[in-house]
């Protein structure tokens, strides 16, 4: 939940606060196709405590942007969820497309400094995954809840779970036309990856105890780094991954499929490098909001 004054860039913006919480609400989708009890009850407590702080602020919830992603659009029962969410909250959500969550996503990623023209945003989610330019872009169905679920089963994966992932990962990535529309990029187009699968891999980078967003906004990661870090989350078991600094219990489970996700993206579209940013989707909705009411 994003809270501020005024809007990104100009004079006098404030955030007021700014809150991320890993709730899973997409966990069991990708298999039933529906949101799942427990997931609801997490995601619904969270969004009720997320009410209470705004309107702590002075906000009120029935006035909020509210959106929802990849999940939404693949569960049957996404639409009896959020009424139920509305009558408990007063959030309001509205379920947006790929290309919406693609668009949205590279507006509000950007740091400053960063050329539109000349940036590439990734974004890995739990079911899907956007690549976005300011001339275009594309969503995939490849998400670290997803492929965790479909493919890294044991605690810790096993070598086959592993090589059976990253085959899949592969095998998206060069079906879906996420290499010819590479090659139609500029040759100097840097990479930016937002959301949770990065942001937690910069936090272990740092080695950050505590969230840090003025330190993770523009870390640089080589190919390399996000290798090695694929590497070592392959071999440790989700609670070995806990003790690590920067990764919280609720994204330990699921932050090998997206570290993998990010690096064979890199690897098979040739980006050597990726920047870190914390903002993403929140912001970019946020800019949305300020274009269409000029």
């Amino acid at each position: 939940m994003l809270v501020c004054q005024g809007y990104p860039g100009e004079k006098g913006f404030l955030i007021l606060e700014d809150l991320a919480t890993v709730v899973r609400l997409g966990q069991g989708v990708d298999q039933h196709r529906r949101f799942q009890p427990e997931a609801m009850e997490r995601t619904l407590a969270c969004l009720k405590r997320y009410s209470e702080r705004l309107r702590e602020l002075g906000g009120n919830p029935r006035e909020t942007i509210a959106v929802a992603t990849s999940g939404s659009r693949d569960s049957q029962n996404s639409a009896e969820f959020f009424q139920t969410v509305e009558k408990q909250t007063g959030f309001r959500f509205q379920r947006i497309s790929g290309d919406e969550e693609a668009r949205y996503t590279h507006l509000g990623g950007l740091l400053e400094g960063m050329a539109p023209q000349y940036t590439t945003v990734i974004d890995i989610g739990g079911g899907s995954t956007e690549f976005k330019t300011a001339s275009g872009g594309m969503s995939v169905d490849l998400g670290s809840v997803r492929y965790t679920e479909r493919y890294l089963k044991s605690n810790p994966v096993t070598d086959e779970e592993f090589w059976s992932c990253q085959e899949a990962v592969d095998q998206v990535i060069l079906s879906s036309g996420l290499r010819a529309w590479r090659d139609s990029l500029t040759g100097d187009i840097r990479l930016c990856a937002v959301a949770g699968t990065a942001t937690t891999l910069a936090a272990w980078f740092l080695g950050l105890e505590k969230f840090d967003a003025a330190r993770i906004d523009g870390l640089k990661l080589s190919r390399g780094d996000i290798h090695r870090q694929v590497e070592e989350l392959k071999w440790r078991s989700v609670q070995e991954r806990c003790s690590l600094p920067g990764i919280e219990e609720g994204r330990a489970d699921v932050l090998l499929a997206g570290a993998l996700i990010l690096w064979r993206s890199m690897e098979l579209l040739d980006f050597s490098e990726v920047i870190i940013s914390t903002r993403g989707l929140r912001y970019g909705v946020l800019q949305m909001r300020k274009l269409a009411s000029k």
